[in-house]
């Protein structure tokens, strides 16, 4: 019989129905825009999620991010007036038929959610020399994206929505939320309880884009080498 140090726990696989439930968060969350209801999310849920999501992985465990929480309609008034302009900026680099396409879709929930939910990156948290971003200064960023996952994954779990809402200028958003200059805004996302949720992912469901095939993404040892070997 093996003996475990107190700092260690048995790297067991979970039961079935454990990893059945880990998939299914992640094969069923959705990019949610339009669906939200008008229910409250009670304290307790909302602290759940932001606990997931502050016990994401982070490089050199610098736990780079912050939540701001905005309630206020006044600051997502802003925030909305924000994203139309920066949304009609968007809508000008289409063309034709997906520029109609584009403008069809709804893109955000900002004042139908109960909640919106901005996490940034403190990009001077741990000080100048962090253990593993010596040689890629943008792990703090891909820490804080982990900390996003975490939360939409536990948000599917409790039943909620999350939309990310990413057409901003970011000054724009900085100013709304008086971010500091070493403060990155990662993602702003809308919170809130949904009755439904689409089979597929929505752009895939109205025709904007489809799934890549797995197959197709994956190599081995080396770029481009596929063998057509299947992983």
């Amino acid at each position: 019989m093996s003996h475990i140090s107190a700092d260690l726990a048995q790297a067991a696989p979970f039961s079935t129905d454990d990893k059945e439930a880990v998939y299914k968060a992640i094969f069923t969350r959705r990019d949610v825009r339009s669906q939200f209801l008008p229910r409250a999310i009670p304290y307790e849920i909302l602290n759940r999620l932001l606990l997931a999501a502050h016990h994401a992985p982070s490089v050199g465990f610098m736990q780079p991010w912050n939540f701001i929480v905005i309630k206020s309609q006044e600051t997502r008034a802003k925030v909305k007036s924000a994203f139309e302009k920066a949304n009609a900026e968007a809508a000008a680099l289409f063309k034709d038929e997906r520029k109609a396409l584009y403008s069809a879709i709804k893109l955000e929930g900002i004042k139908q959610a109960p909640i919106n939910l901005c996490i940034t990156c403190d990009r001077e948290r741990g000080g100048p020399v962090i253990l593993g971003r010596t040689h890629n200064h943008d792990t703090d960023l891909y820490s804080t994206v982990c900390a996003v996952q975490n939360l939409w994954l536990a948000a599917r779990a409790e039943g909620l929505g999350v939309g990310w809402v990413s057409i901003f200028n970011e000054t724009d958003i900085r100013d709304i939320l008086n971010l500091p200059k070493h403060v990155v805004p990662v993602a702003y996302l809308c919170l809130g309880y949904v009755d439904e949720l689409y089979l597929k992912p929505e752009l895939e469901a109205k025709g904007w884009s489809s799934r890549l095939d797995l197959q197709s993404l994956v190599f081995h040892d080396r770029w481009g080498e596929n063998h057509g070997e299947s992983v």
